[in-house]
């Protein structure tokens, strides 16, 4: 999965034009400062749920015309903002996958081939320190082989998600909704452009829609989803404090 605001020059890994390139750690979070909101899985709810905001974005349309829905986890509350950035450090202490695999990630070259790619332009990169990513014989190193299953494996999850994602959408669960605040100055901010679980079609459900889906393991994610919506306050506090350094007056 490719994004943009994370990943600006992205190449397919290649043996002959990478093979000298080694990858340090990555520890200064600055490369993700406008990414306002990522992608997670399914498999992440429990976790990402105890941090951040998750909500549903329209993702396009399928064969058949119908709309696609996506989950992202939000980091911030205006286009190209990042909330839980403090300096170079990353407040949560649940990363998402997408971030984890960075500066990884999975090309789709088709409908049915996908490149492992790395964004070059990251400046972690490197011809003598960090990790090497192929071997003297210019195979791919263990480190190389360790991130491609874990791609491989998140792009499994992908797909999972997209047809939970279906079975909302088909159920009607997910409607419009927007979020608004006011700064103690007065000054107010709406968020919108994102779904949520409509509650009077979540509580009218048939029961034996509700065992399904308990059965899936679809509900659990449902009562992640309610429960990450509170985090909203959180980063509207982290948006007010961010504001205030602006807004205080010059001094004399």
């Amino acid at each position: 999965m490719i994004i943009p605001q994370l990943h600006r020059q992205v190449a397919p890994l290649d043996r002959e034009a990478h093979r000298m390139l080694r990858v340090r750690p990555l520890e200064d979070w600055g490369v993700a400062g406008k990414l306002n909101s990522v992608f997670i899985a399914a498999t992440e709810f429990v976790d990402a749920c105890r941090e951040y905001p998750i909500v549903f974005v329209r993702a396009g349309t399928d064969a058949a015309g119908q709309v696609q829905v996506a989950p992202v986890a939000v980091f911030g509350l205006s286009a190209e903002e990042n909330l839980f950035l403090d300096g170079p450090r990353w407040r949560g202490h649940y990363l998402p996958a997408v971030l984890r695999l960075y500066p990884f990630a999975m090309g789709r070259l088709d409908a049915e081939n996908f490149a492992i790619c790395i964004d070059t332009g990251w400046p972690g990169l490197s011809p003598t320190e960090g990790q090497a990513l192929f071997d003297p014989k210019g195979e791919p190193s263990e480190f190389t082989r360790r991130i491609i299953g874990q791609l491989e494996g998140f792009e499994g999850e992908v797909q999972r998600t997209q047809k939970v994602g279906e079975r909302l959408m088909a159920l009607g669960l997910l409607r419009d909704m927007r979020f608004d605040m006011t700064t103690p100055e007065g000054k107010t901010f709406a968020v919108d452009g994102f779904m949520a679980i409509d509650e009077d079609k979540y509580k009218a459900l048939p029961d034996d829609v509700v065992l399904e889906l308990h059965r899936s393991g679809v509900l659990a994610l449902l009562h992640a989803h309610r429960i990450s919506l509170h985090n909203m306050r959180r980063l509207a506090e982290w948006k007010v404090q961010r504001l205030a350094p602006a807004q205080a007056p010059a001094a004399a």
